[in-house]
C-alpha cells in the first residue's frame, strides 16, 4: 500500500526538474499557463486542501489571502528572495511557517548587473536599434560613443552577497570599489572596498553607481533628484534591486538632462508596466526582472523551496525560513 503523499499548489508552472519532484512526492494538480491570481490561488486551496503552498512574487499573498486559505495549510513557500508580496506579518498570525529562497541566486543577479554596466556604458540599446534598423551607414570616429568601464570607480549601495559578487566581478574590470551599508564589513569580506557609513558621501566620487539593498512599497525612495545630483556629471546608474528605490521622476530627468550618461534596470516601481517614459530613452537599457532567470537558478530556487515544505511537513526546522 503507497504512503499517502502531502498535498501541495503552486501558483505558476516551474522547469522540468521542480516540477519532476513535484510529481513523484507530492500530490499536486498541475498549474495552469498563467500564473495564479490570489483569488485563484485561494479557490484552488479551497477545493484541493493543501498542505503546503508555493508561489511566486506573481501571485500576492494579502492577508485577505491568507485569511481565506484552508486550515489544512501549514506552510507558504516563495520562490524567490523578496517578499514584498506578501503579508509577513498576517502569515505569522495565521501560524503559518514562511519560507524563502535567499542565497541560490547570488550570481545570476551579479552577472545580469554587469551586463546592465556594460550595455548601458555601451550604448547597447542604441546599438541594437541601428542594427535592427539595417544599419545603413558608417559612424564617424566621434559618433555614438560609450564610456570605458576599465578602471572606473564603481560605488555600491547594499553590500550583501550580491553586492560583494558585483564588486567580485567589477575587480576583473580593474575597477574601484566604493561601498555603502548598514554596517562595515569585516575586512575579509571588505576585501580592498572602501567603506562609506553615508551614501551622501559616497556618491560624489561614483563613475557608476548600483544598487542591491531590499525594498518594499511603502519605503521611500533612496535615488531622488538629491541624490542624483551628487553623482558626478556623466555618471551611470544601475538598478537590480527593487523599483521602489528609485524616484523615476527624478531619473528621467537625470536621463533626459544629460545628467546621467546611461543607465541599465531591472526592475521598476510599476511592474510589467514600467513608466512609457522610461521606453522612449535611448540611454537606458532594459530588462524585464530577469535577474533570476537562467535554467540553474530559477531550478535551484525551486529545489530549496521544496527543501523548505519538506522539513516543515516532517516537522522539522524550515531551511531558510523568511526572518521575522
Amino acid at each position: 500500500m503507497s504512503a499517502i503523499r502531502p498535498r501541495l499548489i503552486h501558483s505558476q508552472r516551474l522547469p522540468a526538474a521542480v516540477a519532476a519532484r513535484i510529481a513523484r512526492d507530492y500530490d499536486a494538480p498541475p498549474p495552469p499557463g498563467h500564473k495564479l491570481t490570489p483569488a485563484e490561488l485561494v479557490a484552488l486551496a479551497q477545493a484541493f486542501r493543501p498542505d503546503a503552498v508555493m508561489v511566486t512574487t506573481g501571485t500576492p499573498v494579502t492577508a485577505e489571502t491568507v485569511a481565506a486559505l484552508p486550515d489544512s495549510v501549514r506552510v507558504i513557500a516563495t520562490i524567490s528572495v523578496g517578499t514584498d508580496h506578501l503579508d509577513i506579518s498576517a502569515i505569522a498570525a495565521r501560524g503559518l511557517a514562511l519560507t524563502y529562497t535567499p542565497d541560490v541566486l547570488t550570481d545570476c543577479n551579479a552577472d545580469l548587473t554587469m551586463m546592465l554596466i556594460l550595455a548601458a556604458a555601451r550604448r547597447g540599446a542604441e546599438y541594437l536599434g541601428v542594427m535592427q534598423a539595417g544599419w545603413g551607414r558608417s559612424f564617424g570616429m566621434e559618433e555614438m560613443l560609450g564610456v570605458r568601464v576599465t578602471g572606473k570607480t564603481l560605488g555600491i549601495v547594499g553590500m550583501g552577497r550580491i553586492g560583494r559578487a558585483v564588486a567580485q566581478r567589477a575587480r576583473g574590470f580593474d575597477m574601484k570599489i566604493l561601498y555603502s551599508n548598514r554596517r562595515r564589513l569585516a575586512p575579509e569580506l571588505e576585501a580592498g572596498a572602501t567603506y562609506f557609513a553615508d551614501m551622501r558621501e559616497m556618491l560624489p566620487h561614483c563613475d557608476i553607481l548600483s544598487l542591491h539593498m531590499p525594498g518594499g512599497a511603502a519605503a521611500a525612495p533612496v535615488i531622488t533628484a538629491e541624490t542624483l545630483a551628487l553623482l558626478p556629471k556623466g555618471a551611470i546608474f544601475v538598478n537590480a534591486a527593487r523599483g521602489s528605490l528609485v524616484d523615476e521622476d527624478a531619473l528621467i530627468a537625470a536621463l533626459s538632462d544629460g545628467r546621467l550618461a546611461a543607465a541599465g534596470l531591472d526592475v521598476y516601481r510599476n511592474e510589467p508596466r514600467p513608466d512609457p517614459r522610461l521606453l522612449g530613452l535611448p540611454n537606458l537599457f532594459m530588462t524585464p526582472h530577469m535577474g533570476s532567470a537562467t535554467l540553474e537558478t530559477r531550478t535551484d530556487m525551486g529545489m530549496l523551496a521544496l527543501d523548505n515544505i519538506d522539513a516543515v511537513l516532517a516537522g522539522r526546522a524550515a531551511v531558510t525560513p523568511v526572518p521575522a
